[in-house]
């Protein structure tokens, strides 16, 4: 395993985060849960990312008894601030001082841990002044609850607005976790020149695309059962962008690369987005522990230019890169 720093801190983290959205708490069981964080563990991983919200705090939960016996200062725990979650009440969401604060000690409790490593503002919230926002996330990291603070799927300008805040209360934003993959490449134009500016490192999330560029999906086949496009718990829905004839015939025209870079189609992916210096780490999930250790062979690869204009010519325009795709929403979630 290799690792990186986290923007212009001193933190290191390791390429591959291992996360547990859609999985940890809701599509597979607790024992296969830990059975993931195990091997992610066993390959040298030591990044984790959750959320309060994923499974409705469950997630932080098992993430907590999975990580409970490991030596706290050999590992970097990452959880998300902004969602709803509870009782879903007029405060149980956005990024207001009340809920920062109260949202803290929950994950903390969670995750059985005094501190996290990175905290972060899991969407911009329209509906509280950026300045309450950030004064909340600079007394968490007085406080100690907090190593560092990062924000997930922020604009460019919403980054620079960030940062100036922070740096005038005494801390620094060192993250970003948005979207990207060789399908959904829309930070490449403003987020990632903004935050090589400031300092600002990505922690990305879907690098394979919610499953499209394992491969398994076929043009004209039927879904595979048990798969992420068959989950109506919320896999099906955050999949279905992608599964076009057009997209899942072109997944398929990468496997020659793969094979001669000596990778299968995930660990392509996996090593493509970990090729753009910005990028401090990619965020792998799982739902069975032998995904956790094929994955992680996309670390420390160096793909040849070659390979990387011929990856570009096989998805051709097929890749989103509308900048404006990086949205929060305009109102604050209930």
């Amino acid at each position: 395993m290799e690792f990186r720093y986290l923007g212009n801190s001193g933190l290191k983290v390791s390429e591959l985060t291992y996360g547990n959205w859609l999985t940890h708490g809701s599509q597979v069981e607790n024992d296969v849960a830990l059975s993931c964080v195990s091997a992610a563990l066993e390959a040298g991983i030591t990044s984790f990312d959750t959320a309060d919200v994923y499974a409705n705090t469950a997630a932080e939960k098992v993430l907590g008894k999975a990580l409970r016996h490991e030596k706290r200062e050999s590992i970097e725990i990452f959880t998300k601030v902004y969602w709803p979650t509870g009782p879903k009440g007029h405060n149980d969401s956005g990024l207001s001082r009340k809920h920062i604060m109260e949202s803290i000690e929950g994950s903390l409790r969670r995750l059985k841990t005094d501190y996290v490593d990175l905290y972060q503002a899991h969407r911009y919230d329209v509906e509280t002044p950026l300045e309450e926002t950030m004064q909340a996330f600079a007394d968490v990291v007085r406080q100690g609850k907090a190593l560092y603070i990062g924000v997930s799927e922020w604009s460019a300008q919403q980054l620079r607005d960030g940062n100036a805040f922070a740096e005038k209360l005494g801390f620094q934003l060192i993250s970003n976790q948005p979207q990207y993959s060789m399908l959904w490449r829309v930070i490449e134009q403003d987020v990632v020149p903004a935050s090589v500016e400031l300092g600002i490192s990505q922690i990305v999330w879907s690098p394979i695309a919610q499953g499209v560029l394992t491969g398994k999906y076929l043009p004209g086949a039927a879904l595979p059962e048990g798969s992420r496009a068959t989950d109506r718990k919320g896999g099906e829905n955050t999949i279905k962008r992608f599964l076009t004839d057009e997209v899942l015939t072109a997944v398929q025209n990468l496997k020659p690369i793969a094979n001669e870079v000596g990778l299968d189609l995930a660990q392509l992916a996996v090593a493509w987005v970990l090729q753009n210096p910005n990028v401090a780490s990619a965020i792998i999930g799982a739902s069975r522990p032998e995904q956790v250790a094929s994955n992680v062979k996309a670390a420390g690869i160096i793909l040849p230019p070659e390979a990387m204009v011929s990856i570009d010519g096989v998805l051709g325009a097929l890749a989103e890169r509308d900048t404006a795709k990086t949205i929060s929403p305009d109102t604050r979630p209930s």
